[in-house]
């Protein structure tokens, strides 16, 4: 099987300058929003007692981490991100915690992977991105061992998670040029169909395709709203190139539209996900 193309160049840019710089900048509201998502994950490794695991789509490593963690020294987890400033900070981050946990600036897509070399795949919101997801998820296979299990979450449609795009909506009227979000296209919402995750699966050689929905509580702190606003999604990615006075003005107009979110201190929504299971064939030379 041919794994030639190229990582998709529009990704690599958009993750190695303004999304990724953004994920950085806030990358303690994402990982406490988030948290829930890595506690399902970390669990799910536990249960399926796996020993080598690869973390696709890994970001600043808090789930790579995470099962590090719960590893000890039975076990060793590597991370992959395409990003640049994302990957250094994990990198950071296993240094500083003594961690056994590797982290590989790669896309998933196309990297060499050594073959049979994982046990267990997983990814925390990860894996929408990719430009060709059918060749990601094939050359995923390759690199998992026979009966490898792949377990990962992603998002359902936008109309079951309108808090991921009030900000877009609540900022539209200040920024007619924000751009729309493309259907389908690499981005958060491109595994809304569950079809299409089954056909994309079948298709790359993976087997035993369970995909059942999931609703997951999110919260992080009031007083991170408009750090989160000011740097994440679409209205974030847009306001990293505005003046200070426009920035200003969107972060507290917008900051509006998340009142019915706001309970006491914290901002919480439901989160609607997908999680997805497969199996990597018995026979390694499946194709």
């Amino acid at each position: 099987m041919n794994f030639a193309q190229q990582p998709d160049d529009e990704q690599a840019r958009l993750w190695n300058d303004p999304a990724g710089r953004g994920w950085v900048e806030a990358r303690d509201v994402l990982e406490e929003m988030f948290k829930p998502f890595e506690d399902l994950l970390v669990q799910v490794v536990s249960e399926a007692a796996a020993s080598c695991v690869l973390d696709v789509g890994c970001g600043t490593g808090a789930t790579t981490l995470a099962v590090a963690r719960a590893f000890g020294t039975k076990g060793y987890c590597t991370g992959i991100d395409l990003s640049e400033p994302m990957i250094a900070v994990a990198r950071a981050r296993a240094a500083l915690d003594g961690q056994p946990a590797n982290f590989i600036c790669a896309d998933a897509q196309t990297h060499a992977f050594a073959p049979a070399s994982f046990d267990m795949i997983i990814s925390r919101l990860g894996v929408m991105f990719f430009a060709d997801p059918v060749q990601a998820f094939a050359n995923l296979r390759q690199a998992a061992r026979p009966d490898a299990r792949l377990r990962f979450i992603a998002w359902r449609g936008a109309a079951e998670n309108l808090f991921m795009t009030t900000a877009e909506r609540a900022a539209k009227p200040l920024l007619p040029d924000l751009p729309a979000r493309r259907p389908e296209g690499p981005g958060q919402f491109a595994f809304a169909d569950r079809r299409r995750i089954e056909t994309i699966l079948e298709a790359s050689g993976w087997t035993a395709i369970d995909i059942r929905p999931i609703d997951v509580v999110c919260s992080f702190q009031k007083t991170e709203l408009a750090r989160y606003l000011g740097w994440l999604g679409p209205v974030g990615l847009f306001l990293q190139g505005a003046d200070e006075g426009t920035r200003a003005r969107v972060i507290e107009t917008v900051s509006i539209a998340f009142e019915p979110y706001t309970c006491g201190p914290a901002v919480s929504f439901t989160a609607a996900c997908w999680m997805v299971a497969a199996q990597a064939p018995t026979d390694a030379m499946h194709d």
